[in-house]
Formats: C-alpha cells, structure tokens, sequence
C-alpha cells in the first residue's frame, strides 16, 4: 500500500500497539505505586529508593541486550515473549503481596524493569516499520499520550485499590485487589500482545553486544557522526533527567514546603503528567515537516518560564497554588511538544537494521539521566535548599543545554 494509505489501512494495528502499551504500562505503575505506598505505610519509606533503582537499573545494565533482541528477531515475538515473562513475573508479585515479602516484592519490581526495558525498542522500533517518516511523530504522540493516562491511572488506582476496607480469607482486601489487578491486567496485556503487526527481523546477522553497557556508550559515541541524531539523544536524555528531578522536587516542595496534603501533592504531578499528555498531542501539528526541530527552543524556553514561575511562588503566598498548577500544567504541554519529536527523530533516522540498538542505547541515556537526577536532589536536599529555589536551579539548568541547542541547531541549518 501507498505511505498515504498506511494510517487508514493499518488502524486496527496501531491500535494493538496503543493498547499493549497502555495495559502494561498502567500494570507496571500499578504495582510500583503499591510497593511504595506499602513501604511508607510500613514504616520503611527508604524502601522507596531502593524500589525505584531496582527498576531503573535494568535500563542502563540490559539496555545493549535489549536493542539485540528487538534488531535480530522479529519485534512482535521479542514483544509476546515480554509479556509472557510479565504475567510470570506478576504470578511472583502476587504472591509477595500474599506473603508481605519484601524480597519477593523487590524481586518483581526487578523483573519488572527487566521487561520493560526489552519491551521499549521492540514496540517503539515497529512504530517506523508500520508508518512513512512523516506519520511517526504523530503515531508517537498518540502513544505517549496514552503512556501518559496510563501512569495516571496506576499512580491513582494503587491508592484506591489499597485503600479497600476488609479481608479475604485472612488477607486484606486491598493487597488481595492489587495481586488480582496485576495478574488481570498482565493476562489481558499479554493477549492484546499477540495482535501486534509482524515484521520479518531488521538484522538477522546482528552481533550479540559481548561487553554489554559498553556497547551502549559505544553506539552512542557513534551519533556524533551524525549531528541532529546526537542532538536528538542527548536533548531527549537531559528532558528525562529534568523530568524526574522534577517530579523529586514536586513531593518535597507539596509537603515540608508549602504544607500541602499527600492527596494535592500528587495532584500536582498529575497536572505535569496530564500537560505532558496534551503536549503530546499538540506536538504531531507543531513539529510537522522535514524542520521538525524548530520546535525545541521555543519549547525550551517555555520549561524555563515555567520553573521560573515555580521559583517566584513563595513571594505570591495568596496564589501560589494557582501559580504552581499553571507552572506545572505549562511545564507538561512545553515538554510533550519538546520531547515527541525528538523521540520520534531518533526511531526514524537510524538504519533499519541499527534501530533497535539505537533505540536501547538512547534508552540507556534517559535512564542514565534519571539516575543522576536521584544523585542531584540528594546534593540538593543535603544542601537544605528550598525545593521551589531548586526550580530556579534547574532553570538555570535548562539555560545552559538551551543555549548549547541554539548554536548546535545554527549548525544543522548551516549544513542543509
């Protein structure tokens, strides 16, 4: 079929995509959100950082592996085996949950982040098999959009399904909830898995990555050949580290700072997340053609005024939870509208046979990032600076990689 017929003609497709996305996205935060809530509750809250680096780890140990996998066999197999070792690996969850095993808990969450990190170039490295160029960062959009709602959804629905009053046969009822959502949601997960569209394997030859995280840095030291592709990794890369450290800063700022309730405090990440969604939905129309990347320093320069705007809440006392939420909510429309097409770049422009290692490898950066995100709030808080002064920090931040965006993108045009 035609490139201008692929959109219309493979819908239902695209639409088994979307859906195993959003199912096993919603799952994962699902079942995270309930470990931490359980840890806090449980009087053992440092359990959370362990939690979230036995997730985020596998993104940067795995990541070389994950992009062999998804180049050397056919995408749609490496996703149905994911999700098969998902429903195995909630099989284990429930029975932690069961048992209030941490071990067991921390074992799963691992796991977890084993499988998505296999899971993310084999589904976002179909996305530019099933579409031309030009649709990709608008089937993008639809999928973080929905990546988005889904986070939501599981941060939101871990708090209601624990808070259930009761017990099943000695069990409280909101564990017994969370081990049924999370085998429920995996089986279905897995089913919708075997609708994806088959592709035959990009790289049928591909080396399996012997020294493994080095591969990774390797095959990103090899983008600097290719200038818009390491403007494209790196931008993405410092737009996780900024998120996540953002989204540390939002927890401390809600409650030790302005007093705010558990409830409103998340509330305040859900106003991000939800601004994320809508960027990313804007982001297919803004960033449209071949000069897709004009979008970046505008966008860019919206992130600073709205952690600027943050930073100047405590001398607006009368309004400082209207300025934070429209902070917040431009903060998450600017960056959905950045960070899309710079996404959608990098799945496009490597070789087919290169894109799953691409896709890892940048993959390895963002998480890279949101590691040192971790390592940043730490110096922060150790340093008692005041969360909504670390927005100005961060500001600054985003200057100094806005102002290295403007001269590297004078550059590209210069060469076009």
């Amino acid at each position: 079929m035609s490139d201008s017929q692929r959109p219309q003609k493979t819908r239902f497709k695209f639409a088994a995509m979307v859906g195993v996305y959003f199912t096993g996205t919603l799952n994962d935060n699902l079942y995270r959100q309930c470990a931490l809530i359980l840890a806090v509750s449980g009087g053992m809250a440092y359990l959370q950082g362990y939690i979230t680096i036995l997730f985020t780890l596998p993104f940067i140990i795995f990541a070389a592996y994950a992009g062999f996998l998804s180049d050397r066999f056919s995408k749609c197999s490496v996703v149905i085996s994911v999700k098969l070792v998902s429903l195995l690996a909630y099989i284990l969850g429930a029975i932690g949950l069961y048992l209030m095993s941490w071990p067991i808990i921390m074992i799963t969450v691992f796991l977890l982040g084993i499988q998505a990190t296999v899971f993310s170039p084999a589904i976002n490295g179909t996305i530019p098999e099933l579409y031309p160029p030009d649709y990709v960062v608008t089937a993008n959009g639809v999928m973080v959009a929905a990546a988005n709602v889904a986070i939501l959804l599981g941060i939101a629905g871990a708090g209601i399904v624990l808070d259930a009053k009761g017990d099943i046969a000695g069990i409280p009822l909101g564990i017994g909830l969370a081990a049924a959502a999370g085998l429920g949601i995996a089986s279905i997960t897995l089913i919708i898995a075997l609708l994806v569209p088959k592709f035959p394997p990009a790289s049928p030859e591909a080396a399996f990555p012997v020294q493994g995280p080095w591969e990774s840095v390797r095959t990103l030291a090899q983008t600097a050949s290719d200038r818009l592709l390491m403007i494209s990794v790196i931008a993405k890369a410092f737009f996780w580290f900024a998120g996540s450290l953002q989204i540390l800063i939002i927890n401390s700022m809600g409650i030790s700072q302005f007093g705010l309730s558990k409830k409103m405090t998340s509330g305040l990440i859900i106003s991000e997340l939800a601004g994320v969604a809508i960027g990313s939905l804007l982001s297919p129309v803004l960033a449209k053609g071949p000069k897709w990347y004009r979008v970046l320093v505008p966008s860019s320069f919206a992130m600073i005024a709205g952690m600027l705007a943050i930073a100047a809440v405590p001398f607006l006392p009368a309004l400082h939870k209207t300025v934070v939420i429209g902070a917040l909510v431009i903060l998450g429309i600017s960056g959905g509208v950045y960070s899309i097409p710079v996404t959608s770049f990098v799945q496009v422009r490597p070789a087919p046979e290169f894109k799953g290692r691409m896709i890892a490898s940048s993959n390895f950066a963002d998480f890279a990032g949101i590691l040192l995100s971790g390592v940043v709030f730490y110096i922060f808080d150790r340093m008692h600076i005041k969360p909504s002064s670390c927005f100005a920090i961060e500001a600054m931040m985003s200057v100094v990689i806005t102002i290295w965006l403007i001269r590297a993108l004078q550059k590209v045009k210069q060469n076009d």
